[in-house]
Order: C-alpha cells, then structure tokens, then sequence
C-alpha cells in the first residue's frame, strides 16, 4: 500500500532534520559559527567580534560602548561554547543579540510593554444604545470571521497550526 504524497514529504523531513540533527552538519547552521580555535586567544575573539559586527550591521556610538559590547559577546561566546560542549542533540550559534546581556535582552525583548501615556480618559462609562435584538449565539463559521476547529491531536504541532489558523482566510 503506497503512502499519501504529505505523508512522504514528512517522512523525508524527518528524516532530514533527524540527520542534521544528529550529525556534525548540525553546527554549519549557526548563525555565526565559531571554531575551538576561535576561543584560544583574544584577537582571534576579537575577530570573531569584528566579523559578527560586519555581519549584522551593528554600528556602536563609541569605542567605549564598542568594548563594553565585545565584553559581554565575549561572555555569551563562552556560555554558548560551554553548553555546545554539553548538549548534542542542538547546537547554539551567535545571533544578533550576542552583543546583548541576558538583562538587556530580557527588558527589551520579553514581556509586554503598554504605553499608557497615550491613553485617553473617558468621562462616559461604555452602554449598548439603541440595541432591540440580540442572538443569543453567534456562529462565527458560518460569517466566515474563523475557520473550523482542527484536531491537532499530541503531534506537539500546536504552532503549526496557530500560523495557519492566523493566515487563513
């Protein structure tokens, strides 16, 4: 019995991702990659720096603020390194944040942040006006504003299907 085309495309996916993952190809998809070497002396972290500077196009105010950011990518090069030295089955690269602390990153990046300054005051509590009838049930399927529900079942594609959900007309 032949298998359905999606459930071969899936299979040869998994089977990619199972190779990369478990082979030494895995560490060429680093955003910036880095060699042991890389970690034997300052100037060649420092050029480590300089490259992943040239690659994401960051621009520093002054060679103060320049050094502080090697400093801290300095850091994260070493925590990342420690943990690639720990963990097979993935492997971190520098991405764009690695000039940032864990602190930085966190305040910019994490969390939800409200300007409450453009708020307006309303003097008028909210009311329905003018309302005569309305449905005690809404079917929003059928007024074509949602899709039907899907069962996603114990894949763990629940971001799958989030996206598709999000994107579909």
């Amino acid at each position: 019995m032949a298998l359905p085309a999606h459930s071969l495309i899936f299979l040869l996916a998994l089977s990619l991702m199972s190779f990369f993952a478990y082979s030494g190809l895995a560490r060429d998809f680093s955003i910036v990659g880095y060699a042991p070497e890389d970690l034997t002396s300052r100037d060649k972290i420092i050029d480590l720096f300089e490259s992943w500077i040239s690659k994401h196009h960051k621009i520093y105010e002054s060679i103060e603020e320049k050094w502080h950011r090697f400093e801290i990518f300095k850091d994260n090069l070493f925590h990342i390194d420690e943990t690639n030295k720990k963990v097979i089955n993935y492997w971190l690269g520098l991405n764009e944040f690695a000039d940032l602390s864990q602190e930085e990153f966190k305040n910019k990046y994490l969390g939800l942040n409200v300007d409450l300054s453009s708020r307006r005051e309303c003097s008028e509590e909210f009311t329905y006006k003018d309302v005569s009838s309305i449905p005690k049930s809404v079917d929003w399927r059928k007024k074509g504003a949602v899709t039907d529900v899907k069962n996603q079942g114990s894949c763990g594609s629940c971001w799958a299907f989030s996206t598709v959900a999000a994107v579909e007309e």
